[in-house]
């Protein structure tokens, strides 16, 4: 049973690695996005990625 627990123990902690990388990562990119939608020159580049913002941010299973 120790062995099991050890196995699990691993699996979890690489999970949890996993998951907070994945998240970082996500972070990353809407605030990537959300400066872009302020910063560009033309007003097609701010609209474009003022909308790729909302689609990331979208809440609530909305589809």
């Amino acid at each position: 049973m120790s062995v099991v627990l050890t196995v699990l123990e691993t699996v979890f902690q690489e999970a949890a690695t996993l998951s907070a990388a994945t998240g970082l990562a996500y972070t990353g990119v809407v605030v990537t996005v959300a400066v872009s939608s302020v910063v560009f020159r033309t007003p097609q580049r701010r609209r474009d990625a003022r909308a790729t913002l909302a689609i990331l941010m979208r809440r609530g299973g909305k589809r």
